[in-house]
Parts: C-alpha cells; structure tokens; sequence
C-alpha cells in the first residue's frame, strides 16, 4: 500500500470515529440519571460540586466556560438554578431545562398552615404556589428526563443510538423494579411522624405515600428568635417520639436546640446524592438510600 493511500485509510478511520459526547448537568441527580443512558459509551459531568446549595451558587469563571463548551447540558431551570440564567444566554448549543419537559409529573408548595413552622420572611425559593424544582425525587420524571437524554445523545452520537435506547430500556426496568420495593419497604413507616429542616422531599413522598408532619424553614444559619423556638418545640412535643431529618453537610444550629430533652431523633436525607458514583445504577441508588436512612429512623422509634 502507498504512503498515501494509507494515510487516506488512516483519515476515513479517524474521521469516522466519534469522540465522546460531552455531557455536562447542573447537579449531582441529573448526572446520575446521565451515567444510566450514557454507561458504557461516556462519562456525564456535573458542575457543582459537592455540598454546593443550587439554590445559591456563584460560578467561577472556569464554571462558565465548561457550561459553554459542553455538547450537551441539562439542568432543572430558574426555578433552581436561577443563576445560570445569564451564562446560558450566551451559550450557542443547546441546553435543556428538564422542569420543561412534557410529560413531568410537576408539583408546587403549599401556603403555609399547620405543615410549616417558619420564620416571618419565607424562603423565597420555597414561596407558596412556586413551582417545586425537586423533582428528580420522583421516579416517573426520571424516565422522563432519561428519555429525551438517550434522544439528545442519538441524535449527537447515531453510532451508539442503540446502545442508548438499550441502556434507557434497561434504566426503566431497572427503576420498575425498585419501584416496588421501596412501596413495600416504606408502607410500614408512613404513619409515622417525622419533621425535615427543607422541604426537598415532596416528589418522594408523594411517590410512596409519606408525609413529613412540619417543616422548620431557617434562612442560613440565622437562629430565629425564643418564641419561634417555642412554638417548635411545642410541634414536636404534641407529635410525641419522631425523627427530625436535615441535610447534610451541615446540621442546622438549631437542631439540638429544638429536639433537646425530647423523644426525638436527628438524621440526615440527602436529595442530592452528593456521596455518589455516577454509574448505571447512581439514581438507583439515590432512591434506595434515601428510603433506607428515613426508614432506619421511622423504625428505630
């Protein structure tokens, strides 16, 4: 073979192979949800790190390029997000805002009343009648948010299209079959009280008929005043022995304040799966483990 014949060879093979498809989410669940329809073919990234409130994030400016280089990004929206409304208006690909899909199973928080102890100024990304951005929590909506990933992916990547229509397929089945379990898992502990520090777990419970008997809103790690304290602790002692979960990394001052000499245990739930690997089974896992740590609570009572 000639010299040029064979670097012509070399080039049709180079051109034809299609490097992996860049994949950036916003948040550690949408990227678990990613690894399940991209596993085998790529890796998705995730650009808050661990810990980081999505609600509040300042992008540095290393955070704005990669939001802007990436092939594909997905992210929950404004209602979540709200700040990558202005890098996003100059990325020219496209983005997706998964609470925009047809098809999801939306929720929005309630006025206050009996289920909510706040503070007199209400958390304004939990205002009453907002839309509830949570909604990875919810196993319908991440079929959803896999489905239009698996056609984005397709359409980016059409060598790989039936190994991502496999994988979602297998992502379904998967997340059926959990489904059942965790209905079954959770049914014994659902008439039991439990209170949370966010109000992030609405879609969850919704899914396998839970509900967390109050909420205790603070804004940061401001300590709220002794009559709100009071009136509390007076939530918790007329629910008698509960759990009161917060979020990790970090326990809300008020915590040990509110449940001291009371039958009350403190627990943590974490929405975000911040502890872990984006494999196939990451969302699985996510699910599984934020049953496993309300039920290890509800059931220790």
């Amino acid at each position: 073979m000639s010299r040029s014949l064979l670097l012509l060879c070399l080039c049709l093979l180079s051109c034809g192979a299609r490097a992996e498809v860049r994949l950036l989410t916003s948040i550690k669940p949408l990227q678990l949800i990613a690894a399940a329809v991209q596993d085998g073919v790529g890796r998705p990234e995730v650009l808050l790190p661990p810990g980081a409130s999505p609600h509040h994030y300042a992008l540095r400016p290393s955070d704005v390029q990669r939001v802007r280089d990436v092939e594909l990004f997905y992210w929950v929206g404004e209602d979540l997000e709200g700040f990558l409304g202005k890098p996003l208006a100059g990325r020219a690909k496209p983005s997706v805002a998964v609470q925009a899909l047809p098809g999801l199973r939306l929720r929005r928080f309630e006025a206050g009343g009996e289920a909510h102890e706040t503070q007199a100024e209400h958390d304004q990304d939990h205002r009453p009648g907002s839309l509830d951005a949570h909604l990875w929590l919810l196993p319908a909506n991440a079929r959803v948010i896999a489905a239009r990933m698996a056609a984005d992916l397709a359409a980016a990547d059409p060598a790989h299209a039936a190994r991502y229509q496999a994988n979602l397929d297998a992502f379904g089945e998967r997340l059926q079959r959990l489904d059942a379990r965790l209905s079954g898992e959770l049914r014994a502990v659902a008439d039991k009280p439990y209170f949370v520090f966010h109000e992030a777990y609405d879609y969850f419970e919704s899914a396998y008929g839970l509900r967390h008997a109050g909420v205790f809103s603070v804004l940061g790690e401001v300590q709220p005043g002794a009559r709100h304290v009071a009136a509390m602790r007076e939530r918790l002692q007329r629910a008698g022995p509960s759990c009161v979960f917060s979020e990790p990394p970090l326990r809300p001052r008020l915590a040990e304040t509110l449940t001291a000499g009371l039958p009350v245990r403190l627990a943590e739930l974490d929405a975000m799966g911040a502890a872990l690997e984006p494999t196939a089974d990451g969302y699985e896992s996510l699910l599984d483990t934020l049953a496993r740590d309300l039920a290890a609570c509800l059931n220790a009572l």
